[in-house]
C-alpha cells in the first residue's frame, strides 16, 4: 500500500471511531509512535493524517501532550462587518445613503457601560439610512469614539457612509454582536417604509482596537425582507454569517 493511500486510511479509521462515538470528546488519540507501530508506517504518514484531522477541527493537537478528540463548538457565531456599498454592487443594485442626524454628544451611563467606556465619553452620533435601488435597506444608529477616531469629528461622509469610512480608516481587532427582534415604532417604521408594529431584525455591533472601543452601531432591517444566513467550517469558525435580503 502506498503512503498516500495509507494516510487516508489512518485518517478514516480515526474519524470513524470519533463519529461512531467510540472515542468521545476529550478522548486521547493514540500517539504518533503507537500509530506508526500499528500501521507499520513512517512518522510522516501518521503526521499527515493527524494534521488533516486537526485542520478539520475533528481532533485537537497539543504540543508534547498528544492529540485528543475535539470538544463540540457551541455559540461561536461571528457576524461579518457589513459594507453596504460593496454588497449593493455585488447584488447589481444602486446604493445611496442619507445621514438623518449628526451630533457630538457625551455618553450616558447605560450606553457607556454597554460599550466598555466611561460615562461622559465624547462621541460622534450618527443616524444613517441605507438604500438599495431607492428602497430602504437598513437604518443605522452609530456612535464613533472621538478619543480613538478624532478625525471622525471633521469627516464629511459625503462619498462613503460612516461604517465604510471606518472600515477603510481604522483597523479593528475584535467585534461583538447581539441579534434581536423588535416591533417597529412609528418613526422607525416610517424610515424603513414598513407598517408600524412590523417585525424588524436588529443587529447591535461593537468593534474594538485592542482594549479601546472604536464604534457601536445598531442596524435595523425590515423583518419580512431579511433573514440571517450563516456558513460555518467544521472547526466552528464562521465562513460567513450575515443578514441576507430576500
Amino acid at each position: 500500500m502506498t503512503a498516500p493511500a495509507l494516510h487516508r486510511r489512518i485518517r478514516a479509521d480515526i474519524e470513524g471511531r470519533i463519529v461512531s462515538g467510540v472515542w468521545p470528546p476529550g478522548h486521547a488519540v493514540p500517539s504518533e509512535h503507537e500509530l506508526m507501530g500499528f500501521y507499520g508506517c513512517s512518522r510522516m504518514t501518521v503526521n499527515k493524517a493527524l494534521t488533516a484531522l486537526a485542520g478539520e477541527g475533528i481532533i485537537t493537537r497539543r504540543r508534547r501532550a498528544g492529540s485528543v478528540v475535539a470538544q463540540p463548538v457551541n455559540d461561536k457565531a461571528v457576524l461579518t462587518i457589513r459594507d453596504f456599498p460593496l454588497e449593493a454592487a455585488r447584488a447589481g443594485k444602486r446604493y445611496d445613503f442619507e445621514i438623518l442626524n449628526r451630533e457630538v454628544m457625551l455618553l450616558d451611563e447605560a450606553s457607556a457601560r454597554r460599550a466598555r467606556l466611561t460615562t461622559g465619553t465624547e462621541v460622534l452620533s450618527l443616524t444613517t439610512l441605507h438604500r438599495f435601488d431607492d428602497q430602504p435597506e437598513a437604518l443605522e444608529e452609530r456612535f464613533i469614539n472621538l478619543s480613538v477616531v478624532a478625525q471622525a469629528r471633521e469627516a464629511a461622509f459625503d462619498r462613503d457612509p460612516p461604517g465604510t469610512w471606518l472600515l477603510r480608516t481604522v483597523p479593528w481587532s475584535e467585534a461583538e454582536h447581539v441579534i434581536r427582534a423588535i416591533n417597529a415604532g412609528p418613526t422607525l417604521a416610517r424610515r424603513l417604509g414598513i407598517a408600524a408594529g412590523a417585525a424588524c431584525l436588529v443587529v447591535e455591533r461593537r468593534t474594538f482596537q485592542g482594549q479601546r472601543t472604536i464604534t457601536e452601531a445598531r442596524l435595523y432591517y425590515p423583518g419580512e425582507q431579511h433573514r440571517l444566513v450563516g456558513h460555518f467550517t467544521s472547526t466552528g469558525a464562521p465562513a460567513a454569517h450575515r443578514p441576507s435580503h430576500d
